[in-house]
C-alpha cells in the first residue's frame, strides 16, 4: 500500500510532464529497448527506492541497480531496465529529474554530516520543511539516505511556536502554556528563540526542544553552557556547508538546515538506450 502511495506521486509528475501525449515517442512505438541510466557525477545516490517499482508499475523489467546510500562515481550503471521504447522515452525526465534531485540532496546532506561530525561526532544534521512542494516525501528520505534527521514532515508532527506565533500571542510564557494545552503527549514543544534571555526564559517555563534562530556561533556559544543536556537545543538559519563546522562547535545537539533541500546541485544523471527488437 505505502509502495502504491509512491507510485501514485511519481504518476503525477509523470501527468504533468506527458499530458495529454508525447508526440515525439509517437515514431519509436512498437520498439523494445534496454535502457541505462547512467551517472555524470560522483556523490551518494538516493531514489531508487521509489524509480524501480513505479518502473514495474509501468510494465519495465528490471536487469540491475544500485542500492540507496552507494557511492557512485562517473559512469556508473546506476539502473538498467527493459521494456517499450515510447515509454521509456516518455519516463526517462521524471526518472533523471527525480534521481539526479534526491542523489544531490543526499550527497549534500552526506558533506555536512561529515564536516560537522568532524569537530562534534554527537551531532545531528537535520532538514527542514523547506522542500519542494509535492516532493517532500522524496526529499526527506534522501535526507535521511544522507546520514541526516528529517526534522519534522508536516506542522501534525510537533508542536514548534516561531516568531509569527509571538507575534500574535504576544508573550512567550503565555504561548507555551496554551501549546502545552493543546499538544499530545507524543508530541515534544519546541520554540524559536533569537536571544540568550529568550532561551533562558522558555526552558524555566519547560520546552522539550529550543529553536537558536539565525544567531552566530558567538551568540549561541553562552546558550550552549548554561543550557547543555537540560534541553534539546537546536541551530538553524543561513547554515550551509561553508560554516557547519562553525555551528558544530558550539556542542548544539542539532543543526537544521534548508540549504540541503532548497540550494543543494542536482546530481547529473544521462539514459541511454540500445534496440532490442
Amino acid at each position: 500500500m505505502i509502495e502504491q502511495i509512491y507510485i501514485n506521486k511519481l504518476l503525477n509528475l509523470l501527468e504533468e510532464d506527458y499530458f495529454p501525449e508525447d508526440i515525439t515517442s509517437k515514431i519509436v512505438e512498437g520498439y523494445k529497448i534496454r535502457a541505462y541510466i547512467r551517472s555524470k557525477d560522483e556523490g551518494i545516490l538516493a531514489g531508487n527506492k521509489f524509480i524501480i517499482p513505479f518502473l514495474q508499475y509501468l510494465g519495465f523489467s528490471i536487469n540491475e541497480s544500485i542500492k540507496d546510500g552507494s557511492r557512485i562515481e562517473k559512469g556508473n550503471n546506476l539502473l538498467i531496465f527493459e521494456g517499450n521504447a515510447d515509454s521509456a522515452l516518455s519516463v526517462e525526465r521524471i526518472i533523471l529529474n527525480i534521481l539526479g534531485k534526491l542523489s544531490g540532496i543526499s550527497t549534500t546532506t552526506d558533506k555536512m554530516v561529515k564536516l560537522a561530525k568532524e569537530v562534534n561526532p554527537s551531532i545531528r544534521i537535520a532538514g527542514t520543511r523547506k522542500t519542494t512542494p509535492g516532493l517532500r516525501v522524496f526529499e526527506k528520505y534522501a535526507i535521511e539516505v544522507g546520514g541526516g534527521d528529517p526534522h519534522r514532515y508536516n506542522l501534525s508532527s510537533a508542536i514548534l511556536i516561531k516568531d509569527n506565533h509571538l507575534a500574535i500571542i504576544g508573550n512567550l510564557e503565555k504561548a507555551i502554556k496554551m501549546a502545552k494545552q493543546i499538544a499530545s503527549f507524543t508530541q515534544k514543544i519546541e520554540v524559536e528563540v533569537s536571544s540568550y534571555e529568550d532561551a533562558i526564559k522558555a526552558y524555566k517555563i519547560g520546552v522539550d526542544a529550543i529553536l537558536l534562530d539565525n544567531m552566530s556561533p558567538k551568540e549561541i556559544y553562552p546558550i550552549v553552557n548554561e543550557l547543555k543536556d537540560k534541553v534539546i537545543l537546536e541551530a538553524s538559519g543561513k547554515i550551509t556547508p561553508d560554516n557547519v563546522k562553525d555551528y558544530a562547535k558550539t556542542n548544539v545537539d542539532i543543526i537544521s538546515s534548508g540549504y540541503i533541500t532548497h540550494s543543494s546541485k542536482a546530481l547529473d544523471f544521462s539514459m541511454d538506450v540500445e534496440k532490442i527488437i
